[in-house]
């Protein structure tokens, strides 16, 4: 059959370990294909000492690449949403099929590219774009298509998993732990996007309307980062049964759709709550299959180099057979995307943690669970730590049982207006999982 010619645009990380993977495994990966997959041409701003280019066609404008005739599928791994958007572009209005790694490119830009792709006849892959080397879009898209997809709820950034376990079995404090985790490569100079919850936002909006059937909307979900966590909060969680873990959680109920990212309270018994370091997992309940959980890294060079390449394999596969490569990009026909009632967060009905450092006196428990009474909030477990010097201040620790997000916020409000509370409460979602 035709040899399926490819050209790789980045040789970062993901970039060169795709080259290494597809030279080092390329019987195998031929062999599934059932046709040579051959690297045409890379496009890359400078060499990378972690692949041998030699005997490769490299070029310094990877704008040659998509325009390059031989090249049948352009593999995006630059980075970032400006010239990779303009790079795929190009690809598609060339006629040539698209893999890439991007989640940011495909989470905030994914509803254009997709419409001018299935325009033109050619597919844009992107497995590599959630939870790395785990096949988590081939799972919800063909393994479980028989479901109607319930929830689903995942550990999608490595970094923050990292930094919660650090924190949970070194009783180290925020900022100590992310230090390390850049000088481990882990974080980024600037790591907003993953202590901020962005990175795990970009992915959730993928998977969520991978599940649901229903375009991508960046704009609706709801963010928040685990640089507020403090030690004595992962000490709390723990003594009381639970595990901290970042958090992207997308529900849809009659009511509507949720995406949410933030830092999370769960059982410990749960199997997601033993996903320890910079690895990934994603929950997944359906309706016919009920929970299943996917699991392994999240990032790196290889690991990730193993999703773009099974994309790499699926286009090959049709294109050597002369068939049209699948373009149900969301796993649903383009015409088949419905557009669901995106509820906001004051809507979200869960339990919490509180932490709260009140004065230690007669009558300040009471008034506080007078006020969650009063909001119609109902308390689960309760403690109480007496300080240890006379006149010092006390922290007590709460659990609460569901409650919508509104109620919960105004009980807040009128907590931290209390004479007897000092400063802010520290509130933590809780969810089981089940």
């Amino acid at each position: 059959m035709k040899p399926v010619k490819i050209g790789i645009c980045g040789l970062g990380t993901v970039g060169s370990g795709t080259f290494n993977v597809l030279g080092r495994n390329s019987a195998e990966i031929s062999a599934r294909a059932g046709t040579e997959i051959i690297i045409e041409q890379v496009g890359a701003r400078r060499d990378n000492p972690a692949c041998d280019t030699s005997s490769a066609n490299v070029t310094r404008d990877i704008f040659d690449v998509v325009r390059n005739p031989e090249v049948a599928v352009v593999v995006e791994l630059i980075g970032g949403t400006t010239v990779a958007k303009q790079l795929v572009e190009e690809a598609i209005a060339n006629g040539k099929h698209v893999v890439t790694a991007n989640k940011a490119l495909i989470a905030e830009f994914g509803n254009e590219l997709f419409a001018k792709a299935e325009a033109q006849g050619v597919t844009i892959a992107y497995e590599a774009a959630v939870a790395g080397g785990i096949p988590i879009i081939k799972a919800l898209r063909e393994g479980l298509s028989a479901n109607k997809i319930e929830w689903l709820a995942g550990i999608i950034n490595g970094t923050g998993n990292f930094i919660l376990t650090e924190m949970r079995d070194k009783g180290r404090d925020f900022a100590d732990v992310l230090k390390e985790a850049q000088e481990l490569g882990y974080a980024e100079a600037d790591p907003t996007f993953d202590v901020e919850g962005i990175d795990a936002a970009h992915k959730l909006v993928i998977l969520a309307s991978i599940a649901f059937g229903m375009p991508l909307q960046f704009d609706k979900i709801f963010t928040e980062g685990i640089s507020k966590i403090e030690p004595q909060d992962v000490t709390y969680a723990n003594e009381l049964g639970y595990r901290i873990k970042h958090l992207g959680i997308a529900t849809k109920t009659e009511d509507g759709v949720v995406l949410r990212v933030h830092p999370t309270l769960i059982p410990e018994k749960r199997l997601i709550a033993s996903v320890d370091g910079v690895m990934n997992a994603v929950l997944v309940k359906g309706d016919a299959v009920g929970p299943t959980l996917y699991y392994g890294p999240g990032a790196g060079a290889e690991p990730t180099a193993s999703a773009v390449v099974a994309d790499i394999v699926d286009l090959a596969r049709e294109l050597a057979t002369g068939g049209k490569p699948n373009q149900a990009h969301l796993g649903f026909a383009a015409d088949a995307l419905q557009e669901f009632n995106m509820l906001p967060m004051s809507e979200v009905t869960t339990a919490y943690y509180l932490r709260m450092t009140a004065e230690d006196r007669p009558g300040v428990l009471s008034k506080i669970t007078q006020i969650m009474s009063d909001k119609g909030i109902s308390i689960e477990a309760v403690i109480q730590r007496e300080p240890q010097n006379e006149g010092a201040q006390a922290s007590i620790i709460m659990l609460t049982n569901r409650a919508q997000e509104k109620q919960l916020l105004a009980a807040i409000s009128d907590i931290e207006a209390l004479d007897t509370i000092e400063g802010s409460v520290t509130h933590i979602r809780v969810e089981s999982l089940d």
